[in-house]
């Protein structure tokens, strides 16, 4: 059933293709970013969580 309805459209062969070059675009673009980001900052994002110091800064600022 479900073949005779895709069968029906006009150029599907075309979808597959066209989210398969969205997939490889994405994945490059987030492989290039991670590549070339700067370690500093990266870093910086993986010590987060474990700083007291931001821990401290957000208890300040939340209303009781």
């Amino acid at each position: 059933m479900y073949k005779n309805v895709l069968q029906s459209i006009e150029n599907v062969a075309i979808w597959p293709i066209i989210s398969f070059i969205i997939f490889f675009v994405f994945f490059f673009l987030l492989l290039w970013w991670v590549l070339t980001t700067d370690k500093k900052f990266i870093e910086k994002m993986k010590m987060l969580p474990m700083d007291d110091a931001s821990i401290e800064k957000g208890k300040s600022n939340c209303k009781q």
